[in-house]
């Protein structure tokens, strides 16, 4: 079932929408992640359900592991590990600054989520990798609205983000992309999205719309609720009636790409 979506001007975070206009600094805590904000913007944020910037520096980046283990160990205390990281020589600016953002967007996803619990506010409170970039909280809020609706959009069956991708052979003439390529090799039919984001560093909330996409298309099996009947009929049906069964949505899905590609 489709999440509804929120009408345009709702905000996902009142309090964050709050904090912003009082350009409060410290630390929004929910269940899901934790936001940072500096002057009511956001500088940095992470979530249990993601990778953090290490990750998608190293596993995923070109950032040697020992060279981020050497910017905490230097310059954690004094909360300037991203400054480290740049004077050093470890890598560019800009480089830091693109993954850097892809995490705060990434996190934000998750720690604003509905049902992320009470959300707290711990002011003053700041993060040790120091400020790279900030980000009007208005604007998380609305990238974080347009990657709900993009999901849904793209295949809106919200149990394939949390169960394990279990791959399926192409259609006749189905292509994939090299990315999606690499996401399949890995996919084993227990690793779920978040661990195939962790395995091969890539932000999460990407790694769940491959995984929608590959499922659109076909080749990842998308898991369904059966449905619960809340009346049991109180006369029983025909046997020739109960044994329709419902449409494989994919299959008819990957039949007409056949049928497309064939023209």
């Amino acid at each position: 079932m489709t999440a509804p979506s929120l009408p345009a001007t709702a905000a996902v975070s009142p309090l964050l929408t709050r904090l912003a206009a009082e350009r409060a600094t410290g630390a929004l805590l929910r269940e899901r992640g934790t936001l940072f904000l500096e002057d009511g913007r956001v500088v940095h944020a992470e979530s249990p359900a993601t990778p953090g910037l290490d990750v998608l520096l190293t596993t995923g980046g070109g950032l040697a592991p020992e060279r981020w283990t050497e910017a905490v160990n230097e310059a954690g205390a004094r909360r300037q590990v991203a400054r480290f990281l740049v004077d050093s020589g470890g890598m560019a600016g800009g480089e830091l600054e693109i993954c850097h953002l892809a995490a705060i967007f990434d996190a934000a996803f998750f720690a604003l989520s509905p049902g992320s619990g009470p959300s707290r506010f711990r002011r003053g409170a700041t993060h040790w990798i120091g400020t790279v970039r900030s980000v009007p909280a208005a604007a998380v809020e609305r990238e974080t609205r347009r990657r709900r609706e993009l999901l849904d959009a793209v295949w809106p069956y919200p149990l394939l983000d949390t169960s394990p991708v279990v791959p399926r052979a192409a259609a006749p003439g189905q292509t994939v992309t090299a990315r999606q390529r690499l996401l399949l090799a890995r996919a084993d039919g227990v690793r779920t999205p978040a661990d195939l984001a962790w395995l091969l560093g890539r932000p999460a909330f990407h790694t769940l719309l491959d995984v929608r996409r590959l499922a659109a298309a076909g080749l990842v099996e998308t898991p369904y609720t059966p449905a619960v009947a809340e009346h049991a009929p109180e006369t029983p049906l025909p046997d020739w009636m109960t044994q329709t069964q419902s449409p494989d949505v994919a299959l008819l899905r990957r039949l007409r790409d056949a049928l497309e590609a064939s023209l």
